[in-house]
């Protein structure tokens, strides 16, 4: 196999072509976000057939209002971002299939990947990129203020947040560090806690214990987040009682986990305890010729530039491996 590498600046036209089942690709990512589309880039750069099975462009990178920890950007929206991801890859002659969901794998010397309307297409390696999903609170106000108020990553969008009045739903660790985060430069932070105590670790509720301009409300939920244009406040209800406030917020974060995308890999390859496909230094799992990284697989720490660092060592294991295997 020839390896080439696209050297020199690209025009702006979408070379991306159709993902053929008659066609046995050296690489298939699934998945359409900061991983999966770093992968797409390094594979095409090394000359590898390559293409993509994704739902769509942008993963949660679409769901965080603004990012101001990627490197190059000192601001920009997590939407624009995905966008500026997705012109990079479009610039190859990548072959796509968008706005289908992948169903199933086989595995053997050539894997096979079918999609939910039955379609089959072949590599002789795969890389896993499904990331995972927030936890929602399924709540009336939720969807529609998503990225105008309610956000889910602390360390994407506090700083947006700087004295203002915000909740964090969640009592375990993600929800206490956020807190702490928030507290450090919000007006006031309250903690929506559906249990009669904090679960975090106590190192993280003494830290979170320093500050004064908290609050916590035990044993409350969450019913309603209410706002026109924007977040204007947050509707809890005590479970005890059953009696139903209103709080007054610009900001609240949902910090009640992250599900791994696994479904795909449920029963083929291994998991950890949290249901990440677990991987080793060079992002291959269990199975080999099989490949996961971004936030679906174990590696700790789910941030952008992270899952796009793990990306392009995927498509460089996933390349050598294709090199190397007759």
């Amino acid at each position: 196999m020839e390896f080439k590498l696209n050297i020199g600046p690209h025009g702006t036209d979408d070379r991306v072509v159709p993902l053929k089942e008659d066609v046995l690709y050296d690489v298939i990512i699934i998945g359409g976000g900061p991983a999966a589309l770093t992968a797409a880039v390094y594979c095409m750069r090394k000359g590898v057939s390559t293409g993509l099975v994704t739902m769509d462009f942008g993963g949660q990178l679409s769901d965080t209002s603004t990012v101001e920890n990627y490197m190059g950007y000192s601001y920009i929206t997590g939407v624009d971002l995905a966008s500026k991801f997705r012109e990079q890859v479009q610039q190859f002659e990548i072959a796509v299939v968008e706005g289908k969901k992948a169903d199933s794998i086989e595995d053997g010397r050539e894997k096979k990947l079918r999609l939910e309307d039955g379609s089959v297409f072949s590599a002789r390696t795969l890389i896993i990129t499904t990331g995972k999903s927030w936890r929602r609170l399924g709540v009336p106000g939720e969807a529609e203020l998503t990225g105008k108020g309610v956000a889910y990553c602390a360390i994407c969008d506090a700083p947006l947040f700087a004295g203002k009045r915000v909740v964090v739903v969640g009592g375990g660790n993600s929800g206490i560090e956020s807190a702490i985060d928030l507290a450090k430069i919000a007006e006031h932070v309250t903690i929506i806690q559906f249990l009669a105590e904090l679960t975090a670790d106590k190192i993280l509720v003494d830290a979170f214990s320093a500050f004064t301009n908290t609050t916590v409300m035990y044993e409350h939920e969450v019913v309603e987040i209410k706002g026109e244009l924007r977040v204007e406040s947050v509707m809890v209800k005590n479970r005890a009682t059953g009696a139903v406030s209103e709080l007054d917020a610009q900001g609240i974060f949902i910090e009640i986990g992250l599900i791994p995308n696994n479904a795909l890999v449920k029963g083929l390859l291994e998991l950890n305890e949290f249901g990440e496909i677990n991987v080793d230094c060079a992002c291959r799992t269990s199975l080999p010729g099989i490949f996961a990284a971004g936030d679906v697989s174990s590696v700790p720490f789910k941030q952008i530039i992270i899952a796009a660092g793990e990306g392009a060592k995927a498509a460089l294991s996933a390349c050598e491996y294709v090199l190397r295997e007759p």
